[in-house]
């Protein structure tokens, strides 16, 4: 399989064409947009707290198949999670995408299999894949980024 046919996985496919929580939610407590200038991608992600967890959430994305896969796949993982849970894993995986020194490239490719990258990640590790492409990366990360930026600030105010 080319790499460009390992970066358009089944689990990405299937994430664009049907993405999860892709809706906003009615009465979030946080909020936060986030957007790509250079390819297009916006992210409005919304979501709400209750006792330090994640109870709904809801990431609208205008852009490419990987960052709507990103943010269907970040929906599915977040929800139901405690916050500062969800937000290590968002700067893990986030982390994860940014690439490596050539000499530790090669090396760090040999280390890690794609099962054990499977296992730590779930279906989000189909999207690791974006870190070969360093024009993709930010497609994939930018959901992230907007959770990040969502859970940084205050909460909002409820709708009247």
């Amino acid at each position: 399989m080319s790499h460009l046919g390992k970066l358009y996985q089944k689990a990405i496919l299937e994430h664009d064409k049907a993405p999860r929580h892709a809706v906003a939610v009615a009465a979030p407590t946080h909020r936060a947009e986030a957007n790509n200038p250079l390819c297009g991608d916006r992210v409005a992600l919304t979501l709400s707290l209750v006792d330090g967890r994640i109870a709904d959430i809801g990431c609208e994305v205008k852009g490419c198949a990987i960052c709507r896969a990103s943010g269907s796949m970040l929906a599915e993982r977040a929800i139901g999670g405690e916050s500062a849970e969800v937000l290590e894993t968002g700067r893990r995986f986030i982390a994860a995408l940014a690439p490596a020194p050539a000499a530790e490239a090669s090396a760090g490719e040999a280390a890690a299999s794609p099962a054990a990258a499977g296992e730590a990640w779930g279906p989000l590790a189909a999207l690791l894949e974006a870190r070969r492409y360093p024009n993709r990366q930010r497609c994939a990360t930018l959901p992230w980024e907007a959770l990040e930026a969502a859970l940084r600030h205050t909460p909002s105010s409820p709708a009247p």
